[in-house]
């Protein structure tokens, strides 16, 4: 059977590559052992249900796992304790009937079946409590509870109560009967699943899941990981491709993103390879990869949608991010900042080096192309190109000569009047207005976080597996512009580019506007100053 990339990158079937989980794990089978309680909570897929699946089949030698999801949960289900009860229970009785488990006697099964579906009596938590109890005497291995989708619960009071039943008896674990471990998997923790049902900022915090112990596995993919999955799909194709720089370069686009990695693998595999451009050659190569990214990019998914309404729904996350992007805003990272608590936990930003960053260069595409089009509606600058423009195209390749020469024309005749101000603020967004309807649909572009600053911003422009590099910044005097050079020098060498483009914005009243090309180290650069 042909072997195809699965949508997380990491599944048990063998029909599907996968990352090698074992370590994960093991990790996470410690905290079992050591019979903790503890909450999976990643972004929006991440890996969290396959997470469990292989969990599950780990453990089902030792553990009698009862494995559950909240997914699809009516509200019903939370209007009382007696209803939650049953729902549970059916849940308890449906993973123990079809989860392949048999260490559980027939007369607890029915016992359970029972409880869940007679509406004649009050099945309270007291009850609930008791019948766990009875349960975890009679099964012949200790259990362990997995509920995925727990956000699904989180708007309910009665979710917390719950959750309240479960740290009782963890606390009184050594006299009363009760699960070994629980694992609650979802995006929200529940310190955030107690901010969402009450607003007062004395209570925000005082969750009933203080008893959890962290969970500090690595869930993303390292390049390492990547490598030893695209060895595996190596071993059956004989592409040639080159494992180790394919693995880095993935792994530079999505930092490890389990769903973005097997994506990108899975275009590459299924869409790219068919297009006539590759029909005779391979696509796993650096541009392959560029294809598939920008196929992604340009496609609907769930992640992006996710994404999209997250940014309507917390105003303060979406005031930082274009602060980081466009204005090279620095903030440092502090977990307890509401914007950037929200951010990590749904995946968009991550600490690095103190500062909160955007978590993956996919994301910032993404982000930037929807705020530049968000941006591009409301402003409907004058004189920007359009997408059917092809004089900037050249046999078949992007001009970045005449992009760069044509914004120094359109800069001069809008903005030759702006003040310093609005320039510092606006003026690399207006260049990516510019930069953007020019390459949508077939090039991409990012901002190297490294040296995305309030004076400076290297952008690198992917246009069908050519990359040109631009490097954007104010004009602060002579030595700076040769500091400038040498930086693009740098990120020239890095890309083995032979040119590269100075985009300056100056305020300085001796300096006119226009262009030079000069010559260093080898390296044609073209400079342009507005």
């Amino acid at each position: 059977m042909e072997k195809r990339f699965n949508v997380t990158g990491m599944c048990i079937p063998k029909i599907h590559y996968m990352v090698d989980l074992k370590d994960r794990l093991m990790e996470i089978r410690e905290l079992i052992d050591l019979g903790e309680y503890f909450t999976i909570n990643r972004a929006r897929q991440y890996g969290k249900t396959t997470t469990l699946t292989c969990l599950k089949n780990m453990l089902s030698d030792d553990y009698l796992v009862i494995s559950m999801s909240f997914e699809g949960m009516s509200l019903e289900a939370f209007s009382d304790e007696n209803i939650f009860s049953r729902y549970f229970l059916r849940l308890l009785y449906n993973s123990l009937k079809y989860g392949g488990q048999r260490e559980i006697s027939k007369k607890i099964m029915e016992e359970c079946q029972e409880k869940a579906e007679d509406d004649h009596s009050l099945m309270s938590f007291w009850k609930l409590s008791d019948f766990i109890s009875n349960l975890c005497v009679l099964a012949d291995k200790p259990l362990v509870l997995m509920i995925d989708e727990v956000d699904q619960a989180g708007n309910h009071e009665i979710f917390l109560n719950f959750l309240g039943l479960l740290r009782n008896k963890y606390l009184n674990r050594t006299e009363i009967p009760t699960f070994r471990s629980v694992i609650l998997a979802g995006v929200y923790d529940i310190k955030n699943l107690k901010l969402k049902i009450r607003k007062e900022m004395d209570r925000q915090y005082n969750s009933p899941w203080n008893i959890a112990a962290d969970f500090n596995v690595e869930m993303s993919f390292s390049p390492q990981d990547i490598e030893g999955m695209l060895s595996d799909y190596e071993a059956d194709h004989h592409t040639g491709m080159d494992i180790h720089e394919i693995s880095r370069l993935i792994y530079d686009y999505t930092s490890g993103y389990p769903y973005l990695v097997s994506r990108i693998c899975k275009l590459t595999d299924e869409v790219v390879s068919r297009e006539p451009e590759f029909s005779a050659k391979i696509p796993w190569t650096q541009e392959g990869i560029m294809n598939a990214v920008g196929i992604l990019l340009r496609k609907p998914n769930t992640l992006f949608d996710d994404m999209v309404k997250h940014l309507a729904e917390y105003p303060e996350l979406n005031t930082i991010l274009p602060n980081i992007l466009f204005n090279g805003t620095e903030y440092t990272f502090y977990f307890y900042n509401t914007a950037m608590n929200i951010g990590v936990m749904f995946g968009f930003l991550k600490e690095f080096e103190g500062k909160a960053v955007v978590a993956n260069r996919i994301f910032e595409m993404h982000l930037y192309q929807y705020y530049l089009s968000e941006e591009a509606v409301k402003a409907a600058h004058p004189h920007f190109p359009t997408g059917q423009n092809s004089q900037f195209i050249k046999n078949g390749w992007l001009d970045m000569d005449l992009v760069m020469e044509t914004f120094l024309e359109y800069y001069t005749d809008i903005y030759r009047d702006a003040d310093q101000k609005f320039v510092e603020q606006q003026g690399r967004k207006l260049f990516l207005l510019y930069l953007r309807p020019i390459i949508n649909g077939t090039g991409n572009f990012y901002v190297e976080a490294q040296t995305r600053d309030e004076t400076r911003t290297d952008i690198v422009v992917d246009y069908l597996g050519r990359q040109s590099v631009i490097e954007v910044k104010v004009w602060h005097g002579p030595k700076y512009n040769e500091d400038g050079e040498q930086q693009l020098l740098r990120y020239l060498d890095l890309y083995h580019l032979d040119q590269g483009y100075l985009l300056t914005f100056s305020f300085n009243k001796k300096k006119q506007p226009g262009k030079r090309e000069v010559y260093i180290q080898g390296k044609r650069i073209l400079e342009i100053t507005v």
